[in-house]
């Protein structure tokens, strides 16, 4: 079609020559006809050329078309992300309920040292006010080991000393101290003014009957007129009964500026009684066994019937 259009506006091109140049009478007449084929050829032409060919039957048509994959592209990647999202959380529980369950271990080993503590503390300072003297004025307490937790031991803080609040009767309640050189006194000890519960004093023999028995030596700490600190003491239990036990603890003192010692003293009154039935001492070296004690020292004396209830006494005939 292309071909026939391009002839035709030749032929019209060369007819309007002609009668342009050899037959003027004629020039109308051509000059339409000339100007329809023009039409036409264009025309035909145009129609070639904008018209595509029309296939033919049983031909195969084949078109290229492009797919969209952006909508399943983000659904993957949201999946993807949603089953890490799934692992982590996963991995994260299963590390919870790991540390969950190690806290309750912990938490149940922790009740058990807890109890275990306490189980040895109450069999280092056992109730003693219903033991009564039998001949021995010093006994052994859980099998003379002392009982002092970790804690008890620990030094960090240094060398401290504290004493208990006197009771509603005015009576001792024990003192506690962590020993060293450091709160050891460089003067000689004053006279003793202070009258504790229960002193009611007297000679016998060849001296008194009773002593101001401090529950932590003078010699340790330096502490002396201290009404939280003062008993009212047999001659013998102060001395040699306490004195041996606070001698040992200062020679250990003396041999290092480094040495500690734990110390707790207890007194033991039964019921409302003014006059102590005796008095638990409790020492431990910190980092050795140099010394270690759990003594119960009954505050008695030969020959002398005490009355506890008030510290009146009566000598034996």
């Amino acid at each position: 079609m292309k071909i026939i259009g391009l002839i035709i506006i030749l032929i019209s091109v060369l007819g309007f020559c002609h009668i342009h140049y050899k037959k003027p009478d004629k020039k109308i007449f051509f000059l339409i006809a000339s100007i329809f084929a023009l039409i036409v050829g264009i025309g035909l032409g145009a129609d070639s050329i904008s018209t595509p060919d029309t296939p033919t039957e049983g031909s195969k048509i084949v078109r290229k078309t492009s797919k969209d994959y952006g909508p399943q592209n983000k659904a993957a990647k949201i999946s993807s992300e949603n089953e890490k999202a799934k692992e982590s959380l996963s991995k994260k529980q299963s590390d919870v309920q790991k540390k969950a369950s190690s806290l309750a271990s912990r938490q149940g080993s922790t009740a058990q040292s807890s109890s275990d503590s306490e189980q040895a503390a109450q069999n280092a300072a056992p109730d003693l006010s219903n033991m009564n003297y039998s001949g021995s004025q010093i006994v052994q307490i859980n099998d003379n080991q002392p009982g002092f937790s970790s804690n008890d031991l620990n030094v960090s803080n240094g060398a401290w000393q504290q004493y208990h609040d006197l009771d509603s009767l005015n009576r001792v309640t024990g003192a506690d101290a962590l020993l060293n050189q450091s709160l050891m006194p460089h003067s000689e000890r004053e006279r003793l003014y202070v009258d504790p519960t229960g002193w009611h004093n007297k000679r016998i023999g060849n001296g008194w009957l009773y002593n101001r028995c401090h529950l932590i030596a003078y010699q340790l700490t330096g502490q002396n007129n201290n009404l939280k600190n003062l008993m009212t003491g047999t001659r013998s239990l102060n001395e040699p009964c306490m004195t041996e036990y606070e001698n040992q603890i200062a020679e250990y003192l003396k041999a290092g500026s480094n040495h500690y010692v734990r110390y707790s003293v207890r007194p033991v009154f039964r019921g409302n009684e003014l006059l102590v039935r005796g008095i638990q001492l409790r020492a431990q070296s910190v980092g050795d066994s140099s010394v270690s004690f759990n003594v119960y020292v009954f505050n008695v004396e030969n020959g002398v019937e005490l009355n506890y209830s008030d510290g009146t006494s009566s000598i034996n005939r």
